[in-house]
């Protein structure tokens, strides 16, 4: 049988994808390997928000064309090869095909007409595409499977943020029907899924005609053994009413909500074309903490941001403090060809944008140890995710996105057990079971 061997980059959405790939070519005979030097196809599926990214990429094409035996296929897809398209083949000769998000479905013609020697790509928008009739093979992309699962309600996006490169890549938001997402909810728990993340480049936007987001809050929530419900990632501005009283009247709606902000500065966020003001951002901030109690906040910020004084920096870090965000990704602005903000001038040195990075991150470590300090000694419910990358210990994490390690058994892994916090490094937590008679359940 066929082996493929694919590399994930970049978001949730990709680990989703490569799972949707996966599922493809499994139907085709195709059987999943760790080890690029039996695979008959290579693929790497990319992200391009950042150079870094691709940067990264590129390099790693350059390890793999190494594992190209005769007859065998290198493929780039997803973001990267949306953004860069047939350029992408002249760029690195030894690659046969560049699919972009959309064109997954023709996978299996572009291999076979690249062991024939052609090489193509594929970058067409599909705005009707959901893959609805594609079973994902998750636990094989890393995706989830077993207790946990990604499950993707929307795609593309509409705002165009002058840094982003999304829309470009994604193509226009459309969302799935609501029902077919439930359906395939409920096939997930039917094989002992618990936890699900609803997945979209703006998911609180979700609208399929004649169901928002809170309808798809609800009706996921309320699907028979369900008991974790996340998504990621929200915009600002979409909480509305309605979304915030199915977030706080829906049980398994988990205490944690990744809300981007980008930059603490009216000025800034102008010039990135965010829909909001700070003040906005702090007036849903509150409304959040008010409808989910003890709800952990955080957020994406970006340095450096063309025309980013001094005083606009410290706006973002005082933001910071005034939200207290439990943590926070943080970066230095990255220019991406294509997007609007290539045409705003005043760029920011590279040293003063890493200078400002440096100082950010110490603040965030900051605010987030002292919060996390002050949960040593409660005692929380935690779904075992697996084995932690060392100590011999297991890795289990809070319906808040805590973090805690465990001495177990492997047998508990996708368990949901009790534990007290006993410790923290500062950004992960040491526990103890403290009702070690919890099951799984599902």
């Amino acid at each position: 049988m066929p082996r493929i061997y694919i590399e994930t980059y970049g978001c949730q959405m990709n680990v989703s994808d490569s799972a949707l790939v996966l599922g493809l070519l499994r139907a085709q005979g195709y059987v999943r390997t760790d080890d690029p030097a039996e695979a008959d196809v290579l693929l790497v599926n990319t992200c391009a928000v950042r150079d870094h990214a691709e940067q990264r990429v590129l390099g790693r094409m350059g390890v793999l064309k190494g594992f190209k035996r005769a007859g065998g296929v290198l493929g780039v897809v997803g973001c990267m090869a949306q953004r860069l398209g047939p350029a992408l083949l002249e760029q690195v000769p030894q690659v046969d095909l560049v699919i972009g998000p959309d064109g997954y479905r023709g996978l299996p013609e572009l291999i076979a007409r690249a062991r024939q020697g052609e090489r193509a790509a594929d970058v067409r928008f599909q705005p009707w595409e959901h893959y609805e009739d594609v079973p994902a093979a998750r636990e094989a992309a890393g995706g989830g499977g077993g207790a946990s699962a990604f499950v993707t309600v929307q795609r593309g996006c509409d705002y165009r943020c002058t840094f982003c490169i999304v829309p470009m890549t994604r193509g226009p938001e459309r969302s799935r029907k609501l029902a077919d997402v439930v359906r395939e909810v409920e096939g997930l728990v039917a094989r002992g899924t618990t936890e699900v993340t609803l997945l979209g480049q703006t998911v609180n936007s979700y609208h399929d005609g004649e169901h928002d987001f809170a309808d798809l809050l609800r009706a996921v929530g309320g699907v028979a053994g369900m008991r974790r419900l996340r998504f990621t990632s929200p915009y600002p501005t979409d909480f509305s009413e309605r979304v915030l009283a199915a977030m706080a009247q829906t049980p398994p709606v988990c205490e944690h909500v990744h809300l981007p902000v980008q930059s603490g500065s009216n000025r800034v966020l102008r010039r990135m074309l965010r829909r909001y003001t700070r003040e906005r951002y702090l007036e849903v901030a509150a409304a959040l903490r008010h409808a989910v109690p003890g709800i952990a906040l955080t957020t994406d910020i970006i340095v450096g941001f063309p025309g980013e004084t001094e005083q606009d920096f410290e706006e973002t870090v005082s933001l910071v403090r005034e939200v207290r965000f439990d943590d926070a990704y943080t970066f230095k602005y990255s220019l991406r060809d294509g997007t609007p903000a290539v045409k705003l001038k005043d760029r920011v040195p590279e040293a003063v944008a890493g200078e400002r990075l440096e100082r950010l991150i110490a603040v965030v470590r900051r605010v987030a140890r002292a919060k996390n300090v002050a949960l040593v000694g409660t005692t929380h419910e935690v779904l075992v995710e697996g084995k932690a990358k060392r100590g011999g210990l297991l890795q289990a994490r809070t319906r808040g996105n805590k973090v805690a390690l465990l001495d177990g058994p492997d047998e508990w892994i996708g368990t949901y057990r009790r534990v007290r916090l006993t410790g923290t490094t500062g950004s992960t937590f040491t526990s103890w079971p403290v009702a070690q008679e919890l099951a799984v359940v599902g």
